[in-house]
């Protein structure tokens, strides 16, 4: 026998309680909205502009802390360095300094002289205004197109009642996280909505695992009460949803503390992302449909 940390014969009451968990979750929700819409982003690099260096030094770099902190100390802002390939290759991105194009190529000749002559320039590019726009705007459309796309989906995978209250969990679950970088003011770049997109695809996984159950049970119990039903349902597959959300959340977690701050930067969103989808696909995407008529319409069929 497989381990099983929630016993198969559990019956937590989560119709039950299901007011007093969307009351916390709206509250969380309005959170969140309110801090998007006040504070605002903390754009980074990819969202606000700036300079963009491709470089390959002569020897390896076996200090980048050092190296990113003997540029912050020549431009204003912020100062991101990213190997990639060999550990001679060194992707630098320098936020937009104040002014104009003039202020970008002062910017640009005090880095090329901070590094010296040792270093070749495999790519230097000035990242714009109009293209951080067009970034925001891609990134905003990369998520409401993938919630669409769980929507319609699940529509046709199940019902539409299925689809309705999965695409609002979706809606929340992104809203959580977005909540999170207005909230703490964490630096909003590229790698947000890589996040996003992760846990609106992991959160739809555990979702569709329940939901099936449910259909299961629907034609399993035509006469047993649609709330009873969905509780059955839930704790069914309670003990899968919380293994796969647990083994997913131990490895990100290594990462966050042993992965380094870039690295830890990009997991604390999904770890946030993927425990909030967990938590809703079990309290809020199945009780959800004791609000769209289902068993009628299913004992209509019938």
């Amino acid at each position: 026998m497989g381990l099983q940390i929630i016993p198969y014969n559990t019956k937590f009451d989560i119709v039950g309680k299901k007011n007093i968990i969307f009351s916390i979750l709206i509250a969380v929700a309005v959170l969140c909205l309110g801090s998007i819409f006040i504070q605002g982003f903390n754009y980074g690099i990819d969202f606000k502009g700036g300079l963009l260096l491709e470089i390959r030094t002569h020897e390896s770099i076996t200090d980048i802390a050092k190296l990113r902190a003997d540029l912050s100390s020549v431009v204003m802002g912020e100062v991101t360095l990213q190997e990639f390939g060999s550990p001679n290759d060194i992707l630098i991105r320098v936020e937009r300094q104040p002014g104009g194009d003039e202020e970008q190529l002062t910017a640009l000749a005090k880095i090329k002289d901070k590094l010296g002559t040792s270093v070749d320039y495999r790519r230097v590019e000035t990242v714009g205004p109009k293209v951080s726009a067009d970034l925001i705007r891609n990134g905003i459309y990369a998520v409401l197109w993938a919630l669409v796309a769980m929507l319609a989906y699940i529509w046709f995978r199940f019902e539409w009642q299925f689809g309705v209250c999965s695409f609002i969990t979706l809606a929340h679950d992104s809203l959580i996280v977005l909540g999170l970088f207005a909230l703490f003011q964490l630096e909003f770049n590229e790698t947000t909505i890589i996040a996003v997109l992760i846990t609106v695809t992991y959160s739809i996984n555990d979702t569709v695992v329940i939901y099936d159950r449910i259909r299961e049970n629907l034609r399993k119990f035509k006469k047993l009460p649609l709330g009873e039903l969905i509780n059955l349902s839930i704790n069914e597959t309670l003990s899968r949803t919380i293994l796969t959300s647990t083994t997913t959340l131990l490895s990100l977690l290594g990462l966050y503390f042993f992965g380094g701050p870039v690295i830890a930067a990009f997991s604390l969103p999904i770890i946030v992302g993927i425990t909030a989808g967990t938590i809703s696909s079990i309290t809020v995407s199945a009780p959800l449909l004791l609000h769209t008529g289902l068993r009628a319409e299913k004992r209509s069929e019938d």
